[in-house]
């Protein structure tokens, strides 16, 4: 079924076709100079010291996770049955890595309005058991981190962002991604970006940076630095680092032709992130007041991945009857992530927890879903809204 307002659509242009051909001309392929110039790049963006790309936003979790397992400060080191608190609407890998590490996991609410935590919850949920909380910032929208912040407080908890559906988002000029020790970004086709697979992990830590280099790529040295934090001192001799492994790793390495994609999009992400925002203002003023669908309120500026559309509580309106006047109007449309992702079998094998009840999840889970935005104006996309 072809739509005529898709989920997402490309963003590439000449520049990219132009990037793939240097790369596939050159004849290097695996992870080299393209990749590292996409990590520069992109670190620059997020006013960070440090930027790791890997092969998808999903293994971005991942190594973020195993990076606070191996690290020797105190201050984020995680160890197995450690207690992780979480939304409960999210992506699949949000939660994954944590169960794969063996950390407990504790459910908590979203806001019906912002669809990020409610914040009275994870207040409440916070406990001297908590070693870490995972930030989800969904569909483009920041979290309060200001809030945030003053729930964390003094306590040695670790903050992590999955910041994969928010690139370019900002919360008091500060971005999305960077507020954590660590967050993880996605450029995978649908996303604000586009190098075909791929993810990004942004970090002001140095030991954690380089934790990550060697997890990325099999645990081995070769890609540390002579002197460094995880193994100490490389050997001078280069033929005794080529298969040195020191560490419990992955083969997450992204492509050239990735990185070389990633250098030319991120000149772009600014302009299609206000491109984004533009329409973003343009569905809370032709939905902000219907009276039977919400839209997402907005936490600082958010980058809009996509528009969520709620039946409010109370509405005879029923998610089936959109979905289908939805289709009528052409719209491709998907539940909001994976709705509430307690309710999955998949957790039955997670050492996990619910704080309080889910009744916010539970209500996107039941009449939520989203629809696309473009990196482009779309006035016919708000025209056929206005027929809701």
């Amino acid at each position: 079924m072809s739509f005529r307002f898709p989920l997402a659509t490309a963003s590439w242009g000449q520049e990219e076709i132009d990037a793939m051909h240097r790369v596939i001309a050159s004849g290097q392929f695996t992870m080299g100079a393209n990749v590292q110039a996409f990590e520069r790049d992109f670190a620059s963006y997020t006013g960070s010291r440090y930027c790791v790309m890997v092969n998808s936003g999903s293994s971005a979790n991942l190594l973020m996770v195993a990076a606070l397992f191996y690290s020797k400060n105190p201050k984020y080191r995680l160890q197995r049955g450690d207690e992780v608190i979480v939304p409960a609407v999210s992506w699949s890998t949000t939660y994954y890595p944590l169960y794969q590490y063996g950390l407990k996991i504790k459910f908590v609410d979203i806001d019906l309005d912002t669809l990020n935590y409610d914040l009275d919850s994870l207040e409440q949920a916070v406990t001297a058991k908590t070693r870490a909380i995972m930030a989800v910032n969904l569909l483009g929208n920041p979290n309060d981190y200001g809030r945030i912040e003053e729930i964390i407080g003094d306590r040695n908890i670790v903050l992590i962002e999955d910041n994969c559906e928010s690139m370019g988002a900002t919360y008091r000029g500060k971005q999305a991604g960077t507020f954590g020790v660590m967050g993880s970004y996605s450029s995978f086709f649908s996303h604000h970006i586009s190098t075909m697979e791929g993810g990004l992990i942004v970090t002001d830590d140095e030991e954690l940076y380089q934790l990550m280099l060697s997890l990325r790529a099999h645990g081995w040295t070769r890609d540390l630095p002579k002197y460094n934090l995880v193994c100490g001192e490389k050997s001078d001799d280069p033929f005794k680092e080529l298969f040195r492994f020191v560490l419990p790793g992955y083969n997450f390495r992204p492509l050239e032709l990735e990185g070389a994609l990633g250098v030319e999009q991120v000149k772009r992400l600014s302009v299609m992130v206000a491109e984004r925002r533009k329409n973003g203002k343009l569905i809370q003023e032709v939905l902000g007041r219907h009276p039977d669908i919400m839209v997402q309120q907005e936490i600082g500026e958010s980058s809009w991945f996509g528009f969520s559309l709620v039946i409010r509580p109370g509405s005879t309106l029923t998610r089936k009857a959109l979905v289908d006047r939805l289709h009528e109007l052409g719209f491709q449309c998907r539940p909001i992530v994976a709705g509430n992702f307690a309710k999955n079998e998949v957790v039955k094998y997670f050492d996990s927890e619910v704080h309080g009840t889910l009744k916010n999840a539970d209500h996107i889970d039941q009449f939520g879903l989203f629809i696309g935005n473009h990196h482009y104006p779309v006035p016919d996309v708000f025209e056929a809204l206005a027929q809701l």
